[in-house]
């Protein structure tokens, strides 16, 4: 608001200056302490207790913020966790700990989880993933056993055997300095992720430093290569979709769902090939002077110049990640997909579940398939997920579909592996940071109670995970949750990322 005793030249010359966390946990737990006394452990009743638990919630803190350079692994949304989140728990650890004989653990968490720190969280996987972090600090273990209790699985970090806060300082600066991602519950191959996704912004940083001139030593220019890479894309694009072949073929019948799913998928990539083509024809025009280069067309050809995808058409495209070449590859073998179904003339055996535009659709057709043969109420059935691992080539060895449901294959996990012996989520090998998951029959079945000891895995359409609500109350990447059998604790595999996709970023 302007005001005449804060002149606003101030402001115009001034410079913004922002408080940024410190980077790794030993260096964000130092901060933390840094604001604490020896006063505050005097005024609680239960030192010993206050000790541990505020301990465990700047370990915490640190562990949230921290998680953040790991990328979508880390969090599906960065969040920005201030200093004032860890004070308000520390405040309320005090007054529970004092008021109360029994420490009330499960409010501690649910405060710390759901409202100090929560209240930023809006993705409901994150919102899972804090309280499930929260808990493994919060809790009578961390109290009763001490430094016995470990955070993680290497006995690195645990409850200091502290008598103040000078002791406590002491313990952390004897932490690794770069703590590896198993401190926060991650695999040891995030490590590898994180330095890839470093190289990838740095390579992109300088390829947007590339000069658009000309070529020099007799090199190509960039108008020549541009026109290259449209006439290379414009001969091997697919024909488009004939709908009213396409009509006839899969007729709108009620029990038969299907038939209209086919036919949207082939009508939206029909609006995504004549987009290309018009564009390519255009922008091949006006790069030799025959028309005007509009600011579409010149985006266009700025896009194909360093391979990426022009906005034009990733806006009538699925979501990807891959970069142009990758993506054109990606849109032929789609193509193929819906023009062998459309040969075929029926729903096929088994389908690519990768090459589907909007896969909610087609696990919706498949469930109105189960309900109107069956009469069943669709809201009360749900799917069982049966994992195939006995099928090594779906294409070749699944001839025939299922009497109910639909068998999918071309779904990809990260942060664990299925093991096709023991059946079921283990860790993932060194140096693999995503394994193909086996064939699914998806089986509707009515009032279905899932396995608590089952991990739900989300299941995203690309690997930024995180995606905008869609009018049709659908996510524009999120697609379901996969239940899938496991020995270990669930809040193992959620602290570790674990999440299945439809496609990579290659």
């Amino acid at each position: 608001m302007p005001a005449k005793s804060f002149p606003v030249q101030v402001l115009q010359n001034g410079v913004k200056m922002t408080n940024e966390p410190p980077s790794g946990l030993r260096a964000n737990l130092l901060r933390s302490y840094s604001l604490v006394t020896d006063k505050l452990f005097e005024e609680s009743n239960k030192p010993a207790v206050f000790r541990t638990l505020l301990f465990g919630f700047c370990f915490f803190h640190a562990v949230v913020q921290d998680r953040r350079k790991f990328g979508p692994i880390g969090w599906n949304i960065p969040y920005g966790f201030t200093p004032e989140d860890l004070a308000v728990c520390r405040q309320q650890l005090m007054e529970f700990v004092n008021k109360y004989d029994d420490v009330p653990y499960k409010v501690l968490n649910f405060l710390g989880a759901n409202i100090n720190y929560g209240g930023r969280v809006t993705d409901d996987k994150d919102k899972l993933l804090i309280s499930t972090i929260l808990q493994t600090y919060i809790n009578p273990e961390a109290v009763e056993q001490q430094q016995e209790y470990k955070y993680s699985q290497s006995g690195l970090y645990h409850p200091p055997e502290a008598e103040n806060v000078e002791e406590t300082i002491e313990y952390v600066r004897g932490m690794p300095l770069y703590p590896m991602p198993e401190a926060f519950g991650l695999h040891d191959n995030c490590n590898i992720t994180c330095a890839q996704d470093e190289a990838h912004k740095l390579l992109i940083g300088m390829q947007s430093m590339v000069s658009a001139g000309g070529g020099g030593d007799g090199g190509k220019s960039a108008d020549d290569v541009m026109d290259e890479t449209a006439a290379g894309i414009q001969e091997r694009l697919p024909t488009p979709f004939a709908l009213d072949i396409c009509e006839e073929k899969f007729p709108t019948l009620y029990e038969e769902s299907m038939n209209t799913v086919v036919k949207q998928e082939c009508l939206r990539y029909n609006k995504l090939l004549k987009e290309m083509d018009s564009s390519l024809r255009s922008f091949r025009k006006a790069i030799k002077g025959l028309i005007v280069m509009t600011a579409d067309l010149e985006q266009v050809g700025k896009s194909m110049f360093v391979n990426e995808v022009p906005e034009l058409w990733a806006k009538k495209g699925p979501l990807s990640l891959k970069p142009l070449s990758s993506w054109f590859l990606d849109i032929i073998a789609r193509c193929q997909f819906f023009q062998a179904w459309n040969d075929l003339g029926r729903t096929p055996p088994v389908h690519w579940i990768s090459g589907i535009f909007f896969p909610q659709a087609f696990f919706t057709g498949a469930m109105q398939n189960f309900a109107r043969k069956y009469g069943e109420e669709i809201d009360l059935l749900s799917y069982r997920h049966k994992v195939m691992s006995e099928v090594q080539d779906p294409k070749r060895e699944l001839t025939k579909p299922p009497e109910d449901g639909v068998y999918i294959y071309g779904i990809f996990q990260e942060g664990a592996r299925w093991d096709r012996t023991s059946q079921q989520v283990e860790e993932s090998k060194p140096k693999e940071l995503f394994t193909e998951l086996p064939t699914f029959w998806f089986l509707p079945v009515k009032n279905r109670v899932p396995d608590p000891a089952d991990y739900r895995c989300p299941c995203y359409k690309v690997l930024s995970r995180k995606g905008t609500l869609l009018t049709t109350g659908h996510s524009t990447n999120f697609v379901l949750y996969l239940e899938l059998p496991t020995d270990q604790p669930i809040s193992k595999w959620i602290k570790a990322g674990v999440a299945a996709f439809l496609a990579l970023k290659h």
